[in-house]
């Protein structure tokens, strides 16, 4: 059995703890005492499934504060943020060998976090709480009209985000506080450019009258 904890990105300070079944070690000579810090995630992955825990512990803390930063874009409480970052990573971990390097394993890991953090707001309404704008930026999302919204309204920013359906939602999440570009948004979502254009398009426009 394999147990092991990592500290996520978020605030208050809260730990991660996958226990898993090891994955089935295969033969990989020249791998013992690596430092995986410096791996590309290509190898880190294949690492991993080789039964190197120390190269998946590397995947984590490189791309946990992404990941967190996502989810509590959804959910707005970083109690909820944390769980789904390490239901991420649990996913992640268990499904490992289904990454393929078809895509970035960033753009796989967003696409684990979207599903989970959707399904969650699903479930249940978020619970948000203020925002330190020292480390987060709800302050301006720029409309088309160039309205800005000051940090005063970051709460009233997020209620009306979660309002959005689902995929003009998660669109807007990560093209405006991800910065991320079209194509791998597309990717994400499992959908084409033009429709993650389309979303966004209508989720800027749905946020607007919203906030009127």
């Amino acid at each position: 059995m394999l147990t092991r904890t990592w500290v996520t990105a978020g605030e208050p300070e809260s730990r991660i703890r996958v226990t898993q079944p090891s994955p089935p070690r295969a033969a990989t000579p020249g791998v013992a005492g690596a430092d995986w810090t410096v791996a590309a995630d290509q190898v880190l992955v294949d690492a991993s499934l080789s039964g190197e825990t120390a190269a998946f512990d590397v995947i984590v803390e490189r791309y946990q504060r992404q990941v967190y930063q996502l989810c509590y874009r959804f959910v707005g409480n970083h109690e909820d943020a944390s769980d789904l970052a390490q239901d991420v990573f649990i996913r992640a971990y268990r499904g490992l060998r289904g990454f393929r390097g078809r895509s970035a394993l960033g753009t796989w890991l967003y696409r684990i976090a979207v599903n989970v953090s959707l399904n969650r707001m699903a479930l249940k309404a978020p619970r948000t709480e203020p925002i330190d704008h020292r480390e987060h930026r709800d302050a301006a999302i720029e409309l088309p009209e160039t309205t800005l919204l000051r940090s005063e309204r970051a709460a009233e920013v997020r209620a009306a985000v979660a309002r959005l359906p689902r995929k003009q939602r998660a669109t807007l999440i990560l093209r405006v506080y991800h910065e991320l570009p079209h194509q791998e948004i597309a990717e994400i979502l499992g959908s084409s450019v033009g429709a993650v254009k389309a979303n966004f398009f209508h989720a800027l426009a749905n946020l607007k009258k919203l906030l009127q």
